[in-house]
This record gives C-alpha cells, structure tokens and sequence, in this order.
C-alpha cells in the first residue's frame, strides 16, 4: 500500500523501533525501584503491569487524539514550516485523529494544512486517502483470510501509543532493566508509568516510558528519552481519549469527486514492500544495540521530490534537507575505511565511502564495529 507512505510523521520511529530494531529483547533483568504514586492508583509491580499488557492485547472501542512529537537534536533544517518534508518527519509534531471499534472497524486521520490524509478499514474494504492529490487507493479484503485482514492495519511504525508499545513490548531478553515510576495522568486518565532502560552503556537511549491506563491497561503513551535527557527525544501519545465505540459512520468513505482512484488486492504490493534497496538492507547485532546497515541510495534517492514515487509523501525541499544533514556530519576513518558520521542526542549515522549508511540509537563505537563487520 505505497500511499501509507504519505502518513508521514510515522516515519520518525522506523529508526528507533522499525529498522534498526533498537527495542527488541525488551523486558527482563532487574526491577527498577518504585516511586510514590501520583495520581491514586492501586500498587503494582512491573511484573503485574507486563502481565496485564500481555493478557490485554486488543484495544478496546475508543475515539481520541495522538500527538506525535520528536526532537532529535539536529542541526538546523530548512523547509520545517512544511508538514509534508523530510524536515518535519525528523522535528516538531504532528496530530492524528483516532475512532478504533475493533480490528476490521477503525480510522486514523492526519490532518494538515489545508489537507488531510485517512487510512479507513471497514470490514472487507479498506481506503487509503491523500486529499493533496486526491487519490484514494481501494483495498477488497479476503473474508477467509485472517492473515491477510491482519496485514491491512496499519503496522511497522505507530500511529497510536498501542501500536508502539506492541513494537517495544514484543521481545523480551535480559539486556533491559524493568520498573514502575510514579503515576501520571496522560489525557485526564489516570496511568501507571512503565520503565525500561538499556543495562548496556553503548546505547543512547535512557530509557523508554509507557504510560499504562490504570483502568483498561491500555498503552496511553510511549516516550523515549536519550540518556541523561529530562525531556523525551520522541513521543507519541493521547491528548484526548474517549473509551466509547465510535458510531459506523465513521467507517463510511465515498471518493470525492474528481479523485483518482486506484483498486488493489490486498497483498499487490507484498512484494515491493519486502524487498531490500538496492544493495541489500541488514540488521546487525540485536537489542538495544542493533544496528540497521543500508545502501546509499536511502539518501540519493530522496534528494529531488520531482523524482520521487507516487506516494512518496516528501516535497520540494528533500534536497536542501539532506545537503544540511551532509553538511553537519564530520569525517570519520578507522579499520573499517573512511566516512561521515551525524550523532544526535538519540540516533548516530555512518555514511561510509564504499557506498553503506549505518543507522542505530547507539554510541558511534557501535556503528564503526558493524562497518568493520559488513566489510568483511
């Protein structure tokens, strides 16, 4: 479904929870102390919180409001005023409206400026709307396919605190210290904060806080903070949340008029979206400290929107984005060969001279061991 692209703002966790894997082998070792509750809520320990999450996995009916936010630290960006560029994929943040019945009745909307783009699944049918270019993409779902009804919810990265406390909760290892910190009210609910941080000193995130509705035990907010950060590096979380069932008509959508509409089957694309960019993309090491390794080209070919796919979701400005980020890195050469290298408070880029880019929440150490081991 190339429109998915076009939810843009998803794509500031594909780095920290998607492709370089930085949450996986999650939620074991030692407990971290537990700090007085605020607001009033029963105690409970990480293990009980762990236990509920796993036990609860549906989301329960509900209307709301997200807020995705992210500050990685970069340099200066032109084009930030611009919802649609790379820029505001990287810093800012973003709104997108939530009506959740159950997995084949839902709807996410990221309205913007003077547009609006919507993912609507309604039993057997899904819509994927870009008012921009007025285009919608028409998925027929198999009824006698569980498997492939699965596939047509949003995945990969989060458009709700659920979803990216699922990324972070779905593998367990003893690389993670797990604790609770004191209570928090997170869109006038009151919540238990879940705390998991990296036992390893190689990782640049701190830690990373899911705020645990204190009634329903569903996910209300996930942040991620950079190490010795007071504010998160990013978040994602409800402003606004109603456990009510949307009514049906919020699952109705007719194409505008003049839309370009396209039909597909539900795995028309499979292939597409599980191939590698030229060169071949890997994950090297694991946990906290796994390391996405990627051609080049995942620069190159965004620099020039006029190049770009239909569903692409970057602007005019992509270009002048990249040539500042290039411009900000600093040269690096070991063992390994020679490159550039971008460090924010959260994520570390190597861009190596025979044509590889290493993406990972990790120190810069890390990412010249995983050149060093792709050369080989």
């Amino acid at each position: 479904m190339k429109q998915l692209a076009r939810m843009s703002r998803r794509a500031r966790w594909a780095v920290p929870a998607g492709a370089v894997i930085v949450v996986g082998g999650v939620l074991a070792g030692s407990v971290l102390s537990v700090a007085q509750a605020s607001p009033a809520l029963p105690a409970r320990t990480p293990a009980q919180l762990l236990a509920a999450l796993a036990s609860k996995p549906q989301t329960p009916p509900l209307t709301g409001t997200v807020v995705e936010t992210s500050s990685l630290g970069l340099p200066s960006l032109p084009g930030t005023s611009d919802p649609t560029s790379i820029a505001s994929l990287l810093t800012g943040s973003h709104t997108i409206r939530v009506w959740y019945s159950d997995p084949q009745h839902f709807r996410f909307s990221v309205p913007q400026s003077m547009s609006e783009n919507d993912i609507i699944r309604n039993g057997s049918n899904a819509w994927l709307w870009d008012s921009t270019e007025n285009t919608v993409t028409h998925v027929a779902i198999p009824a006698d396919s569980a498997a492939k009804q699965a596939q047509a919810a949003p995945s990969g990265t989060p458009l709700t605190p659920q979803q990216a406390a699922q990324q972070v909760l779905a593998k367990v290892g003893p690389t993670t210290t797990v604790g609770v910190d004191s209570n928090v009210s997170v869109a006038g609910e009151a919540a238990y904060q879940l705390v998991l941080a990296p036992k390893s000193s190689s990782s640049l995130i701190g830690q990373i806080r899911i705020a645990v509705d204190g009634k329903r035990d569903v996910p209300l907010r996930v942040q991620v903070f950079a190490k010795g950060a007071k504010s998160p590096a990013m978040q994602i979380g409800f402003t606004s949340i109603s456990f009510v069932k949307p009514a049906a008509a919020n699952f109705d959508f007719t194409a505008p008029a003049g839309a370009k509409v396209e039909q597909e089957s539900l795995g028309s694309d499979s292939g597409h979206s599980k191939q590698a960019p030229a060169g071949g993309a890997s994950v090297i090491g694991k946990d906290w400290l796994a390391v996405a390794d990627l051609p080049s080209s995942v620069l190159s070919g965004a620099t020039s929107a006029k190049h770009q796919p239909t569903g692409s979701g970057l602007s005019g400005d992509s270009d002048q984005v990249i040539s500042a980020l290039l411009k900000s890195a600093t040269p690096v050469s070991g063992s390994w060969g020679s490159g550039r290298l971008i460090k924010t408070s959260l994520i570390s880029v190597l861009m190596t001279s025979n044509g590889r880019v290493f993406v990972g929440a990790v120190t810069p150490q890390v990412l010249y061991s995983a050149a060093a081991q792709a050369a080989k």
